[in-house]
């Protein structure tokens, strides 16, 4: 088994440069194409990843529930960052939250082995808010971007280095 830990994780915010979902294939070139920011001071990445919705019924003379799958959801990120108001990827999440644009992101897990390549997952999103909280005397500014997802969630799985 190998875990990995967040610490060496990174989020990055791309463009609104449509991707092309025909193929996974064809769609993490148009995702590696890209331009990209990575977000800076992250306290916490979330968490995000398709969930079916249930359809339920029931059936007269059955006595039992039914249940279907229905739309994949891949949820809505609570990304966490300690403010920083000179950081880029902070500036662009915020100006990207005053439009109704999907932007492009990228996350890397960090989890690659010496030499090797990183897991990278891509997905496109809307910056839904960005809410700052300030909290007490003891507290640091903290601002809280909630991405929704509206794309499926393409993983690339880390590479060991080639002997």
């Amino acid at each position: 088994m190998t875990a990995s830990a967040t610490t060496n994780a990174k989020i990055y915010v791309g463009t609104t440069a449509v991707i092309d979902f025909t193929t996974d294939a064809g769609a993490i070139d148009d995702f590696e194409a890209d331009t990209w920011k990575e977000v800076k001071n992250v306290e916490d990445l979330g968490e995000f990843g398709d969930e079916s919705n249930e359809i339920s019924y029931g059936v007269i003379g059955e006595s039992r529930m039914f249940r279907l799958k229905g739309a994949r959801d891949a949820g809505t990120i609570a990304l966490v960052c300690v403010r920083d108001a000179f950081d880029d990827g902070q500036r662009a999440l915020i100006a990207a939250e005053k439009t109704s644009h999907d932007y492009n992101f990228k996350v890397e897990v960090g989890d690659d082995p010496a030499g090797g390549t990183p897991t990278i997952y891509y997905f496109r999103a809307l910056v839904m808010s960005a809410k700052n909280a300030f909290g007490g005397v003891g507290d640091v500014v903290k601002t809280t971007f909630n991405i929704g997802v509206n794309s499926a969630i393409l993983e690339v799985v880390a590479t060991e280095a080639t002997p």
